[in-house]
Order: C-alpha cells, then sequence, then structure tokens
C-alpha cells in the first residue's frame, strides 16, 4: 500500500483509531494489506473480515506476529498494535481500495482497465497483463481475485510508480460489478461474453446482461469500452456510455471489429490464428490451448493498443505466454497420454469451448477422453445445460465420457440416450473411483480432458493424472 499516517487510514474507512503506545495520528503505514493474517509480512495492514467459517478477529494475534503495524476490526481487540474500528471490515477495505487508487491517480499516470464477462475474465487478465508489464509497472489479480474482498486487494497493491492496474470485476448477483467497479472508475472496461455462467445467481440471460452491463455504466467519462462485436448481448452494450462519450473498441471474428481474426488453427501445441489490428495484418501463435483464447487475446490486444501499446510488441509478448493460469486449459501428462486440466471453472459456454478443443487436437491414431463434473451456478437452467454437454460430447465424437458426481449424472444420462451405451459413456460417484478406473483404462495416445467447476474438486483429479502420466 502507498504510505498513509493513521490518521488518513482512519479517514479513508470512516473509522475509530485507537493508538497503541507509541503510536502517533501522523504514524506512517505502507506495508501491504491482507485479509489473511498468513500473508502478513513486517508494516502490514491486517482486515479482520468475518467469515462463513471462521472470524478474521481470531487471527489479529498472528497478524501481529508476523509483523501487522495496524489492524482493521469491527470492535476492539487486545492487541498491541494501533487497530481501526469500522462497522464493516469488507466496507472498509472497499473504502481503503478507492482512496488508494484516487490518490495514486492524482499523483501519476495510473490507468485502469476492468474486465468481466461470463468467461474468460481470468485468461485475459494475464494476457493483458502479459503485455502491459513491458511498459511499466502493472497490478493484475492474483488468480481470480475478482470479488468483494479479492478486487479491493489488487486496487491495493498499487503505488506511486503503478501505470497499470487491471482488474478483474466477477459477481454472483446484481450490483456486484458496479460496486467493485465504482471504486476505481475504469479507464476502459472490457466486456469478453454474456453466457450462462453463474445464470442461476442471476436469474436469466437478461438479468447477466444486465449485470455484465453494469461496467461500461461505470467507465469514467470520456473513456472506452472494449466489446465482442461477435456476441449480440454484448454488442447491444454500445450505446450505454454514449451519453458520457465512452467510445467503443470491437474485437472478435466479425468483419466489423477493428481487432479480429481472420483465421484460426488450433493443434496440440498451440493456437495460431491470422489477424487484424486496425487493418494491419499479424499472425499470431499462441502457446495456450484452445481456440476460445484467440478472443481473450483480442481482447487483450484491443485494450493494449488503445492504451499506446504496439499492435505487433502485443502480440509477440503474447507469444511468450505459455499457460494461461493453472487448472485453466493446462497441459499436463506427457505426449503418451496428455492430460489438460481445465477443472478450474465451467459453463455451458466454457465446457463446449474445452470439449472442442480436444476433439481439434487429437489425431485420428489418438484417443478422445472427456472426464467431466457438474457445472455449478445454473439454478434452474441445470438439468437442460448438463443434458446439452452430454449431447455435445456424443455428437463431437468424444471415444469415452467418463462422468463424475452426482450433480453431473445428466450428461452420463444423456450420452447413453444418444447412443455412448458400449462402454464409452460411464458414471461414477467420487473422483477417487473415477481415477482408479482411469488408471487402468488410459492407454498410449489418449488426449484426456479434464473439465468441471471448482466446486466439483476435479481439477485434484486432473493434478492426480497429470502426476501419474508424467
Amino acid at each position: 500500500m502507498i504510505p498513509l499516517t493513521l490518521a488518513q487510514l482512519t479517514d479513508a474507512v470512516g473509522g475509530t483509531l485507537v493508538l497503541a503506545d507509541l503510536d502517533t495520528p501522523d504514524t506512517i503505514v505502507s506495508g501491504a494489506v491482507d485479509t489473511d493474517s498468513r500473508a502478513i509480512a513486517a508494516g502490514g495492514v491486517f482486515v479482520a473480515k468475518p467469515g462463513e467459517h471462521t472470524d478474521g478477529h481470531r487471527f489479529v494475534d498472528a497478524a501481529v506476529a508476523n509483523g501487522a503495524a495496524v489492524v482493521i476490526v469491527e470492535h476492539t481487540v487486545e492487541t498491541p498494535v494501533s487497530q481501526v474500528i469500522v462497522p464493516d471490515a469488507v466496507g472498509a477495505l472497499a473504502d481503503l481500495a478507492r482512496v488508494v487508487v484516487a490518490r495514486v491517480r492524482e499523483r501519476g499516470d495510473l490507468r485502469v482497465v476492468g474486465i468481466t464477462g461470463s468467461n474468460g475474465k481470468t485468461t485475459t487478465k494475464n494476457l493483458l497483463a502479459r503485455i502491459l508489464q513491458d511498459e511499466g509497472e502493472t497490478i493484475a489479480p492474483r488468480a481470480s481475485f475478482n470479488n468483494e474482498v479479492g478486487a479491493p486487494l489488487t486496487m491495493l497493491r498499487v503505488t506511486e510508480n503503478t501505470r497499470f492496474l487491471v482488474s478483474e470485476f466477477g459477481a454472483s448477483g446484481p450490483g456486484e460489478i458496479a460496486r467493485l467497479a465504482g471504486l476505481v472508475t475504469p479507464d476502459i472496461g472490457v466486456v469478453l461474453m454474456v453466457g450462462m455462467a453463474h445464470a442461476g445467481g442471476f436469474g436469466g440471460i437478461e438479468a447477466t446482461f444486465a449485470a455484465k452491463s453494469e461496467l461500461v455504466h461505470a467507465v469514467r467519462d470520456g473513456g472506452l469500452a472494449v466489446l465482442n462485436a461477435d456476441d449480440p448481448r454484448v454488442a447491444a452494450m454500445a450505446p450505454l456510455g454514449a451519453h458520457r462519450d465512452v467510445a467503443v473498441r470491437w474485437f472478435g471474428r466479425s468483419d466489423a471489429a477493428d481487432v479480429r481474426a481472420t483465421d484460426v488453427e488450433v493443434t496440440a501445441s498451440g493456437t495460431r490464428a491470422e489477424i487484424l489490428v486496425d487493418g494491419v495484418a499479424l499472425t499470431l501463435h499462441l502457446q495456450v490451448l484452445g481456440a476460445h483464447h484467440v478472443m481473450n487475446a483480442l481482447a487483450a490486444i484491443a485494450a493494449a493498443t488503445a492504451l499506446g501499446v504496439d499492435a505487433a510488441s502485443a502480440v509477440r509478448r503474447l507469444e511468450t505466454v505459455e499457460l494461461a493460469e493453472r487448472w485453466r486449459m493446462q497441459p499436463l501428462g506427457s505426449e503418451r497420454v496428455r492430460i489438460i486440466n481445465d477443472a478450474y471453472n465451467a459453463s455451458p459456454d466454457s465446457m463446449a469451448a474445452a470439449l472442442r478443443t480436444l476433439a481439434q487436437i487429437t489425431t485420428p491414431e489418438q484417443r478422445t477422453v472427456a472426464v467431466l463434473g457438474a457445472m455449478s451456478e445454473l439454478g434452474e437452467y441445470a438439468e437442460e445445460e448438463h443434458d446439452r454437454v452430454g449431447l455435445l460430447a456424443v455428437r463431437l465424437g468424444i471415444q469415452r465420457i467418463v462422468v463424475v458426481g452426482a450433480d453431473a449424472r445428466r450428461m452420463y444420462l444423456e450420452a447413453i440416450a444418444q447412443g455412448s451405451w458400449d462402454a464409452e459413456a460411464v458414471f461414477f460417484a467420487t473422483a477417487d473411483e473415477a481415477y482408479d478406473y482411469l488408471m487402468g483404462e488410459l492407454r498410449d495416445g489418449d488426449r484426456v480432458l479434464v473439465k468441471s467447476s471448482n466446486s466439483a474438486g476435479l481439477r485434484f483429479l486432473g493434478d492426480r493424472l497429470g502426476d501419474s502420466f508424467s
């Protein structure tokens, strides 16, 4: 965090300051801010956030032992360091992030990019950060720090020298993106797609559209919206910022896109695309697997070039990215048996993209194996969308369909209904059972996709399989 006096910090969060013996209101704190006591280091600021299963106030002593200089708490605690009492620790975290980012903006040339979408946020964030880091100090979320806690923690990592802040905005309901993006009023807002991910929480696809639109509304006056020209719902967001002079920059496969792909080829070693950036032709060789990642790359290029990065430089930097993120189309195992672990998140769109990639990268002498778990947060759409995945797997000719977990069982039933009854489709209640089966079933030349939502836990099954065949 940038240096603040205890008085300034207290004012930022609207709290009450209780000073330790050796501190004054002018005592400066500048350490990192965190809600995890284990991550606190010397001079840090610990935010005691109440949680579903535990209470951060229980870990104040541990944070102080690790070097916390001040703690933000919801009630007075016994501690040798200064404490700031607030009614809502999570709200205080957001307030502090708003103030810190505003101060850095006032002093320098900080530019803020916000990214949202039903799929692809984390990959696009990582790709954009890779492009921008060669231009100057760039702060981007670790993993998927995109919620009411993770987003402010990322914002609080900015320094006086930060040139770019890339924020990822996720949401499980209406209003969350508006609140998070409102902390920083992005210069550029990137909307990737509007799909069925979290549709259950939002209440349907139109509610999802409204929620993702909140980012366009949050872009600063005179800013830029980077929108997917191929997604009709995203394209419909174009007029939303017009009254505030928010310009639009398009990406996609459409001829109307400012940054577009004209040809895409997916192989086991990566993804190649011919692209046009404002009419300039370039070839992109991504090491990241999957045609769907070309769209993420186009979005990153569109945002980066709007920030002044040369298009050819942006492409060269993207070509150095070997992995978008752990558990996202992550190649494991070996050439003998290749495991693709894509089980951190899953939605109908990302499940379909992963299955198509599996089919595309497998040669005729190799065998396709899909290990599939449940897609979460689909609400009333869950049964229908799981059926669609089972149907798609059969239509793509996936040779072994291994469905894991009761919540995913409809995929198996649909695959059986579509004709995959001769041991082509199997079901297991647990990942351990699936692992035992796969260890006896997999053979040289198999290409194995492991895909599910985080809650299904199949990412760990993917890791086990990767270790077993490495």
